[in-house]
């Protein structure tokens, strides 16, 4: 299956408390619920109240008074923890039902979305874990700890708008008939005009996080290549004599100057994809998302 058309995963607010995300993030099908306004009721079973009195008097029957009150103990024990372990699991559903509601405003189903939005989405989500996921991420050399806060809030920003755009089309396709009179054309067209550009402005945000992944994806390799030149530099000498002792002397010392200087060279190729990538962030971090 392509991964660019499976659903975006769940967004949730980076600014709640990290306890509340944490619960948020361990229960989607409550938060669908909570979307979908389901509530858990509390529940006792009714067929207890025949079941139980039918087996106690079966039980007086074969076993007489003794072996009744005995099964009778047991039931009611087993009945207990039953209802006990099931009224648990509800008390936990409930809350976190409670808790969704409190934060509905908080986190972006992908059931919140319509395909295309939902399409956007997933494109965001996916150059960003491009970019966290780095080597040169990992090595701090993008600016680990602003990366770290700067790209979730990003993510969180783009999904909530998408969210509020997939409300806004499906409203106005609600409204707006398919068929208008030529005369109303112009009347409707400034509606339709604004949901065109707020999707243009989320599409050109989403390209934007996706070139600076690419240039992440680049200076990843060239520090891979960096690195492996770094690991033959303490060799360098030996390979300088290996030329010097083997090739005559006019090319022997074009390639000792060679590699004096290939490692150099890479290195400033890293230097400058590095200074390229904090530039991409820079200019799209400091645009404020319209």
């Amino acid at each position: 299956m392509d991964p660019r058309a499976l659903p975006p995963r769940l967004v949730i607010d980076p600014h709640l408390p990290a306890h509340v995300s944490a619960e948020l993030a361990a229960s989607p099908d409550v938060l669908t619920m909570a979307r979908r306004g389901k509530s858990v009721e509390r529940t006792f079973s009714p067929a207890l109240l025949v079941v139980l009195p039918g087996f106690l008097l079966l039980m007086l029957v074969l076993t007489g008074a003794t072996g009744m009150v005995v099964a009778g103990i047991g039931m009611t024990l087993i009945a207990l923890l039953g209802w006990s372990a099931s009224d648990l699991s509800k008390r936990t559903v409930r809350r976190r039902l409670e808790l969704a509601r409190a934060h509905a405003d908080h986190y972006v189903l992908p059931s919140d979305l319509d395909y295309p939005c939902q399409r956007l989405l997933r494109r965001a989500q996916d150059a960003v874990h491009t970019i966290l996921a780095s080597d040169v991420q990992r090595a701090g050399m993008l600016d680990a700890v602003n990366n770290r806060v700067s790209m979730p809030e990003e993510v969180w920003q783009i999904g909530s708008r998408l969210a509020k755009l997939s409300r806004m089309h499906a409203e106005h396709d609600r409204i707006v008939p398919q068929m208008l009179p030529s005369a109303l054309e112009d009347a409707f067209k400034p509606y339709s005009t604004a949901l065109d550009a707020a999707w243009t402005s989320l599409s050109k945000r989403v390209r934007r996080l996706e070139e600076y992944a690419m240039q992440v994806l680049k200076a990843d390799e060239v520090f891979h290549a960096h690195q492996r030149l770094q690991a033959l530099a303490d060799r360098t000498p030996d390979y300088q004599r290996l030329i010097a002792d083997t090739v005559r002397d006019d090319l022997a010392r074009r390639h000792i100057r060679e590699l004096a200087t290939q490692a150099e060279h890479v290195r400033k190729l890293f230097e400058e994809s590095i200074a390229q990538a904090r530039q991409t962030a820079g200019e799209l971090l400091r645009t404020p998302l319209s």
